[in-house]
């Protein structure tokens, strides 16, 4: 609304007694009325109250001719739509609040938009938390992820409340607010830069993946189990970006088809899709090659062949066309003992056809000398030697892990024959049996032939016994089964005991108490089950427990020992296993008892270390590896990189130290950096300017030449000191050469130069001889003066002796005549 006063003044005649009209004035208002104070809207209003025309002061009208003064008030009253008010920030600091609207904002706008942008540096990301949250409905808050080609919605304000926290993903962060204003909503935010990270790489499937850091610069070290090949880079590092991301995919483990292996030592061979089935019409064909007065020893891990033509067949040689050792076609059972070649090669054939398929081979080859027997192996269990050499007079003592049983062959073994070295007994196997009695206080039960399927239409019971006074606790850690298999949990000694649970199918992870010192197991599998496959089965801990307040007493361990924090072990009791020299801990070294009367963690071990541990890598260099492993008599040679020079010893090599295990020989050299001569200053061109005017110039420096203005550099504008005995620079130093516009300039200025110089020439030759005439005959006057006795006087005045006469010219041309004055002077 906007009032007009519009005064107008006119002088009355005998035509006219009436004020001419006033047309109303339509007024334009800016559509931004928040311009507009509450105080003069109020005197709008009150105007528009009292008349949109108002008359004061009207005296009415003189018919006599006087002057009349009219004053007419105009008021128009405009209606405006108002527009959202416009609230834009961008936030680049590391920290800081925003308040949503801001309290600087008009109350005359009925609606409010606001759009927050933060960006922080590259490599951090942005949280951001609700300090204090008061909407209203219909209130908008919108939180998105902008570092990205597609903006990410990351909350809104349907989950909005005090304390939320959200992080973006990128170094940008958008929040967009919209409210009534009317309403009063509002939102007070704090937000503040954290360091984004790359996320954990996948681990390939049978390899395995470690990293340095998940932050900017950090690495991922990708490897393979033994008889598979890695298929993709090695080692990933996570690069700095809005969103950090590694430099490149995650790489599988692949089963080759075949493969030449050269001065093997300790290795692997698996059929491809190993443990799935393999693929139909295969041909794989595999080389091995020892040492030079090396042999090679095969042990079969698993043969499973479809029941058609698939092949397996091993040759006692470097060809097909060598002796069989071993025929798939021919055989019915594997060797336990493995296969020894009587040289140092061996070729290997797998071959399948086009109808059927199944698990395929996984083959452990070892290469060994003269004079020793081959590695003993024993699959899910481990051994202890006498001498980790396998020499004639080796004794070899084995053990089954946890769950497995002692099968076929004898627990200790001995090297035997020094013309002809092999074991004297066949090594074991362990296998995970159905059925038996256990006694023990702790320990496992595992279906049968963990890890691979059990058999079809399987009725296997154990029974589980501990002292009188305890009880058990049952820790089912893995249970995938059929769904028509059945495994049931008795508390007690037979199967007439109350059930504690009977499961069918896959269930995750849970526990049992039995109330008793007893419980038996029974697993019955369907005759018609269709379970196939590595990982199908069940694993279940067992663990003595007290029927008081305390945790069941944890055993001893072998080649270890236990020490407890507290002398009855109640709640929050710590035991801390160690092992003896030579020894290592496998799992937890600390086990707490919980407050369900339960321990932390799985019963540790200790195994003999029989490698050394990885010395690390020297910057600087590189390092070749004499095998896979750091195993006792492997070596370590270290390899500065250009530039550097080794600093100890290269070459580490893994021993034995009796008792504390096997140790390097050496410490980790270093690559330091070689010291050169420096170059000496290659001089300065001219018109020349180089960067520096030292007279020295160390290896790797550089000398930047320019030449002055008016002067084209010609040549290497950079020479390089490198490195030698002596260093040398990269090239010589350029030329500094008149640019030909800066050439004609430079002649035309001489020209110029030249006529000034031949001008002043030709003055000299006139003047000087007039100087000299001037001269002399001042001097002739002066001994004149003298000889006449007459003082020289020198007339300052120009005054001529007819210089008072005056007349006017009597000649009647209009030039003027010029009085001639001649002296003569005679010497």
């Amino acid at each position: 609304m906007q009032t007009t006063h519009v005064k107008s003044t006119s002088a009355a005649t005998s035509h006219s007694n009436t004020p001419s009209p006033v047309t109303s004035m339509g007024l334009k208002v800016p559509e931004d009325a928040a311009t507009l104070s509450s105080s003069a809207a109020a005197a709008a209003a009150a105007a528009a109250r009292e008349g949109d025309v108002e008359r004061p002061g009207q005296p009415g009208l003189d018919h006599n001719g006087e002057e009349t003064t009219t004053t007419i008030t105009t008021t128009t009253i405009t209606t405006t739509t108002h527009s959202p008010v416009p609230c834009q920030l961008n936030l680049t600091g590391p920290e800081g609040y925003i308040e949503a609207p801001p309290q600087s904002s008009s109350a005359l706008h009925s609606t409010m938009d606001c759009n927050y942008t933060i960006t922080v540096y590259m490599g951090y990301g942005v949280e951001v938390q609700v300090m204090n949250v008061n909407l209203s409905e219909g209130d908008k808050v919108v939180f998105e992820d902008v570092g990205h080609m597609e903006n990410t919605m990351l909350a809104n304000e349907s989950i909005l409340m005090r304390g939320l926290v959200v992080r973006s993903h990128s170094n940008q962060i958008s929040i967009r607010f919209h409210s009534r204003r009317s309403q009063g909503g509002s939102v007070l935010l704090r937000y503040q830069a954290f360091v984004l990270s790359c996320v954990f790489p996948l681990r390939p499937l049978y390899g395995d993946v470690s990293v340095s850091s998940l932050h900017s610069g950090g690495e991922a070290f990708f490897s393979c189990l033994s008889g598979y090949m890695l298929q993709g880079s090695s080692l990933l590092t996570c690069r700095n970006a809005s969103t950090p991301y590694w430099s490149g995919k995650e790489p599988h483990c692949l089963a080759a088809c075949g493969g030449l292996m050269r001065n093997v030592t300790v290795g692997r061979i698996v059929s491809p899709g190993f443990p799935s089935n393999y693929s139909n019409n295969l041909t794989c064909h595999w080389l091995l090659e020892a040492p030079q007065g090396h042999r090679l020893h095969i042990h079969f891990e698993k043969v499973a062949l479809a029941e058609d033509d698939d092949r397996l067949l091993i040759k006692n040689g470097n060809s097909i066309d060598a002796a069989a050792l071993y025929d798939s076609y021919e055989v019915e059972y594997l060797p336990n003992e493995g296969l020894l070649s009587t040289s140092r090669h061996l070729f290997i054939e797998l071959t399948s056809d086009a109808t059927g398929t199944s698990t395929g081979i996984a083959i452990r080859y070892q290469g060994f000398a003269a004079g020793h027997c081959y590695e003993p192996f024993v699959k899910y269990g481990n051994l202890t030697s006498s001498d980790n050499t396998w020499a004639v007079g080796a004794v070899v003592e084995f053990a089954c892990d946890p769950g497995y049983t002692l099968e076929q062959g004898s627990v200790t073994i001995e090297c035997m024959d020094p013309n002809y070295p092999q074991w004297n007994e066949t090594e074991p196997a362990c296998r995970a049996v159905c059925s038996g009695e256990i006694t023990d206080s702790a320990g496992v039960v595992l279906s049968p032939n963990w890890p691979e399927a059990y058999d079809k239409g399987q009725d296997c019971i154990w029974g589980i016994h501990v002292e009188e006074d305890k009880r058990i606790m049952v820790d089912i850690q893995v249970l995938n089964i059929g769904k028509n298999d059945i495994l049931t949990f008795y508390d007690g000694d037979d199967l007439t005991a109350k059930v504690l649970g009977q499961y069918g199918g896959s269930k995750s992870r849970f526990k049992l108490y039995t109330s008793t010192a007893d419980v038996t197991i029974q697993f019955q599998s369907d005759p018609a089950t269709n379970v196939y496959g590595y990982g199908n089965g069940f694993i279940v801990h067992f663990f003595e427990v007290a029927r008081n307040d305390s945790c069941p007493e944890l055993p001893e361990i072998s080649n270890g020992w236990k020490s407890t924090s507290h002398p009855e072990l109640v709640q929050g009791t710590v035991v801390t296993y160690q092992c003896y020299p030579g020894y290592q801990v496998v799992g937890a070294e600390l086990l707490m008892c919980q407050w369900d009367l339960t321990w932390s963690g799985d019963l540790p071990s200790c195994e003999r270390v029989v490698s050394c541990p990885d010395p690390g890598k020297v910057d600087h260099s590189r390092r070749v590896l004499s095998g896979p492993h750091f195993t006792v008599a492997s070596t370590i040679q270290y390899i500065c990189n250009k530039g550097f020079i080794l600093s100890g010893n290269s070459l580490l090599t893994c021993f034995n130290r009796g008792s504390s295990g096997p140790k390097w020989n050496q410490k980790l050299p270093k690559c330091l950096p070689e010291t050169f001569e420096p170059c000496s200053h290659p001089g300065t061109p001219t018109y020349g300017i180089p960067s520096s005017n030292k007279l020295h110039f160390q290896a790797g420096e550089n000398l930047y030449y320019s030449c002055l203005i008016g002067h084209q550099l010609l040549g290497e504008p950079v020479l390089h000191c490198v490195p030698g005995h002596p260093s040398h620079w990269s090239g010589l130093p350029p030329v500094c050469k008149a640019h030909p516009a800066a050439s004609d300039q430079h002649r035309l200025d001489v020209s110029t130069a030249y006529l000034r110089m031949e001008g002043a020439q030709v003055a000299f030759a006139v003047f000087i001889p007039i100087i000299l005439l001037l001269v002399l005959v001042m001097g002739i006057y002066l001994y004149f003066s003298k000889v006449q006795r007459k003082p020289p006087h020198l007339s300052l005045s120009s005054n001529l002796p007819y210089e008072n006469i005056t007349g006017e010219c009597t000649f009647d041309n209009s030039y003027e005549t010029t009085e001639t004055r001649e002296y003569e002077v005679s010497i």
